[in-house]
């Protein structure tokens, strides 16, 4: 089953790929999947993690395989099914599922950030929820999943001691993340490179919201002279957000930048066609450093 980006830019939708475990209903952006294959046989890890089913090589790249009804507690997959194979954070992984349903196009308006009961902010492996055809379809956090496999391939917050020290910046940064633990992170990394004018939002309809007040206050500068913006998140994503901000006659000379494990080439050829000043896959932090300083014109060396 191939796949397909959506065509536009800047339209606050998503495709979502429904596919089942345990006869649940579960969702992916289509955006991070390269292709969907029937299952194969594995060669399993010695002392891996227990999620990890083993490697193969589809076209003669090898793949790691992760058993998805293991990560979710629903017991584990036996041979059969399909292979979901995907990119983000510059990883190919292929994660096994029962069957694919199909593809849902839909707003960000739509998706459902699941509440206490249903996510931990900073633990659950749920991005959102939505509803199609009466039934609930949980979309998933597959970076925390495979982050929680693997720490390494997480956020490389040793990039900033490795920094060594620098000065303090009050240059005012607005920050758009839905996830509470990468927000965390990316306050605390920027504070230990000197950036402690922070304000975060946990979507871009949020960012949104403060950029036009501060604009109407005629208070912008004061507020905000950068944005970093992930891509994926509830109500509005990055790329409406970039989209707006860049068609704005008095917001469009704020830097923006891309914070995000989905930027491969297609969609970093949305980015640049929605004004981004630059794009960088989410995992390189001190590439984040380095650019902020780059497009505020600050030397720290």
């Amino acid at each position: 089953m191939e796949t397909k980006i959506l065509l536009e830019n800047g339209t606050n939708e998503l495709e979502v790929l429904e596919f089942t475990l345990a006869g649940n209903s579960y969702g992916i952006n289509v955006a991070k999947i390269r292709e969907i294959i029937p299952y194969q046989a594995v060669t399993p890890v010695p002392n891996a993690h227990p999620s990890i089913e083993g490697i193969f090589m589809p076209r003669d790249v090898m793949i790691t395989a992760i058993d998805l009804k293991n990560c979710l507690q629903r017991g584990e997959s036996e041979a059969g099914g399909l292979f979901i194979i995907t990119n983000f954070n510059g990883l190919d992984i292929a994660f096994h599922v029962d069957s694919v349903i199909g593809i849902h196009r839909v707003s960000w308006t739509e998706i459902i950030k699941p509440d206490s009961t249903v996510s931990n902010s900073e633990e659950g492996i749920s991005t959102g929820i939505i509803k199609k055809n009466g039934k609930l379809i949980i979309i998933l956090d597959f970076e925390k999943i495979v982050t929680d496999i693997n720490p390494e391939t997480g956020l490389k917050v040793q990039e900033i001691e490795e920094m060594g020290q620098r000065s303090r910046n009050d240059t005012p940064i607005l920050i758009a993340e839905d996830s509470a633990l990468l927000n965390k992170l990316i306050v605390e990394s920027l504070h230990k490179a000197g950036y402690v004018n922070l304000t975060h939002t946990e979507n871009g309809q949020l960012a949104w919201d403060l950029l036009c007040q501060w604009r109407d206050e005629g208070s912008l500068e004061k507020h905000a002279q950068c944005i970093i913006t992930d891509i994926e998140m509830p109500q509005m994503d990055g790329h409406r957000l970039t989209k707006l901000v860049k068609e704005d006659d008095i917001l469009k000379n704020i830097p923006v930048i891309i914070f995000s494990s989905l930027i491969n080439t297609e969609m970093r050829r949305k980015g640049e066609q929605l004004g981004a000043d630059a794009q960088l896959t989410k995992p390189e932090i001190g590439n984040l450093v380095r650019t902020i300083d780059s497009v505020l014109g600050i030397d720290q060396e």
